[in-house]
């Protein structure tokens, strides 16, 4: 842990190894985040059961400060999207990802977050939940061992590691935006996409319009005749 945080190119005398300390704000930031990140407690599918094995003492992920899983989004630093992603539950994890303070993260657990898994053609399943909120890692599976996720959240502390205060967008300028929740109506409908849902909806109706009036012409001219 000293020798991540001391590794800035500077050296310093031995016998001031154990009393001093030389790094960067991004470096002292980044150890403190990447070591109590505080995942959310909530499952989806049976990938929750794997979820629940890797908190428990054979795998215990307390060693890496990930031992509080929060009940609620207000006190939690990651998402674990651990099963599948129907349609009926998407307007709910969008919904808590923007109850989430910055920084957040967001793990895509097994084959169904990830993209469907074998449930992906089905008519009431999201094939992939990256298509509605921001995914950091995804773990493959169906579903993952203890050591899978485990190695999954190794690769999140590491992605952190490579943050800077400079870039990253909690400390940008601009406002972040809540990503708007979907409806749910005769199928999942993304508020981004409402003007594009419009265009469409009034060019279909305009292209059947146009098809009554053509059918209708030749019984016209029959009748005329």
């Amino acid at each position: 842990m000293t020798d991540d945080i001391n590794s800035t190119g500077y050296d310093i005398p031995p016998e001031l190894q154990s009393q001093v300390a030389i790094t960067t704000l991004d470096k002292i930031y980044n150890w403190g985040r990447r070591s109590s990140l505080w995942p959310m407690m909530f499952g989806l599918a049976c990938c929750a059961i794997e979820m629940i094995c890797t908190v428990a003492s054979r795998f215990d992920f307390s060693r890496f400060g990930m031992e509080i899983m929060r009940p609620t989004p207000r006190q939690s630093d990651v998402m674990i999207v651990s099963g599948t992603v129907t349609k009926k539950m998407i307007p709910q994890i969008v919904r808590l990802y923007n109850q989430m303070p910055e920084p957040k993260y967001v793990v895509a657990m097994g084959a169904c977050a990830s993209g469907g898994g074998p449930f992906k053609e089905g008519y009431n399943v999201v094939s992939g939940v990256d298509k509605f909120v921001p995914v950091d890692v995804y773990i493959p599976g169906c579903p993952p061992t203890p050591q899978a996720l485990l190695n999954g959240l190794i690769s999140l502390q590491k992605k952190i590691d490579t943050q800077s205060i400079k870039s990253v967008r909690w400390y940008g300028k601009e406002p972040i935006e809540p990503i708007p929740v979907p409806i749910l109506g005769p199928d999942i409908m993304d508020p981004r996409e409402y003007a594009e849902i419009k265009k469409y909806t009034q060019e279909k109706l305009a292209r059947q319009q146009a098809e009554r009036i053509e059918d209708a012409e030749p019984v016209e001219r029959k009748s005329a005749a």
